[in-house]
């Protein structure tokens, strides 16, 4: 800088914050001098400025594109190799990563959103992710832990799908309620009924923290849920799906399940398949059989309506083949009245019966009363009690009246 001051008689320009014009045009004044060249005019001192800051400006503009085609070039190849590699992709889901044709086997960290420090409530969780893009299909069985044909059928569906030739994600829960299954119970260790506690709570109850783990952490990636269940306190249900019959996304999915008999009704409050109703995600409850035991019929039949499901939604390549649906809009109870005594059934599961038809007894062993449960409606047969010692006012039979 004190050489450039003393050759041109000026300041030198401090090159830290100037532009690139005023720079050249320094250098240019300084070689002029130092050679002995005396001092330009005013006028041609200017026009020199503006050619040499012209030349020096577009030098850097055309440098600038240069690189930037470069970066575009060598960029492109990268972002098209990427796609091409995984347009699909994983699928982060309850903390886990799972990839695109990978079946990933875990379990959903239930302890840890209850406060509790054991591991008996953790939830297990087997999410298959297929190799296209499609949709997600959620499976859950054993929600009451003793209705077991449901755990039986979702392992059935999850063991015989293959990640390589499944379009879209296959997620099942076989046995929601871990606790209630290790001890043949319907019920939590608190006695509370799961399918009662959706979407949940996480500072609830014990129901509400589960049910809000399941929720949040996997329901939510649902395209749509198919709740399996079994009939409850020494009670069998014949094979049908329930749901909300006035949304057609939900009528749809149960129409391809397949199995008969179609009910209308989106739950109880609190049920998983209303909240995922409430959330827009189609949801349908498989009811069939009896709790605390494994019914093959029943199995059998749930895990053809489910592969109907998954064929009807693009998931596997396969025919769906449901048996076409009997639709109940409306269902009534049948119950004991005042009898008491030991209950025999006259008549089975899937029977028609027409009004004022004997479906079956009560006797009482201490004065030998004899009652006759009668049909106080056409309709037919989907629900009913086992033999067993009965008390007033019981449900004896599930009848669906009024057919579709």
């Amino acid at each position: 800088r004190r050489g450039m001051e003393r050759q041109s008689g000026r300041p030198a320009l401090d090159l830290t914050g100037q532009t690139g014009e005023r720079c050249a045009m320094s250098e240019v004044e300084s070689r002029e001098s130092a050679v002995g060249r005396p001092d330009l005019d005013v006028g041609r001192r200017r026009e020199r400025r503006m050619e040499v800051g012209a030349r020096y400006g577009l030098r850097r503009l055309v440098g600038a594109l240069l690189l930037v085609a470069v970066g575009i070039v060598a960029l492109a190849p990268a972002a098209s190799a990427e796609g091409a590699d995984d347009p699909w992709g994983p699928l982060e889901i309850a903390g886990r990563r799972v990839a695109t044709g990978e079946t990933a086997r875990f379990f959903l960290d239930v302890a840890r959103t209850s406060g509790r420090g054991s591991r008996i409530l953790d939830i297990f969780l087997v999410v298959t992710r297929g190799t296209r893009p499609g949709p997600t299909l959620c499976l859950t069985g054993g929600v009451h832990g003793d209705e077991l044909n449901g755990i039986e059928i979702a392992h059935r569906v999850y063991a015989g799908t293959s990640a390589a030739e499944l379009t879209g994600t296959l997620i099942a829960l076989p046995a929601v309620n871990m606790a209630g299954l290790s001890s043949g119970s319907r019920y939590l260790p608190d006695r509370r009924d799961l399918n009662r506690g959706f979407p949940g709570n996480p500072d609830g109850s014990l129901a509400g923290r589960i049910a809000y783990t399941l929720y949040e952490g996997v329901v939510r990636h649902c395209n749509a849920l198919i709740d399996l269940h079994t009939g409850s306190s020494f009670r069998a249900n014949l094979p049908q799906i329930r749901t909300d019959l006035e949304s057609p996304p939900a009528l749809a999915l149960a129409r391809s399940f397949g199995v008969g008999v179609v009910l209308h009704g989106r739950g109880p409050e609190g049920s998983l398949r209303r909240a995922a109703l409430d959330a827009g995600i189609p949801s349908v409850i498989y009811e069939a059989g009896e709790p605390l035991r494994f019914q093959e019929n029943e199995i059998a039949l749930g895990v053809r309506g489910i592969r109907n499901v998954m064929a009807d939604m693009g998931m596997i390549d396969a025919e769906a083949k449901p048996r076409p649906s009997q639709v109940f809009r409306k269902t009534l109870w049948v119950r004991a009245g005042a009898a008491t005594g030991v209950f025999f059934p006259k008549k089975s599961l899937g029977d028609e019966v027409r009004a004022g038809d004997v479906l079956g007894t009560v006797t009482d062993p201490v004065d030998e009363r004899f009652t006759e449960i009668v049909a106080p409606a056409d309709g037919r047969l989907i629900g009913m009690a086992v033999p067993q010692i009965v008390l007033p006012g019981y449900g004896l039979f599930h009848l669906g009246i009024d057919p579709q």
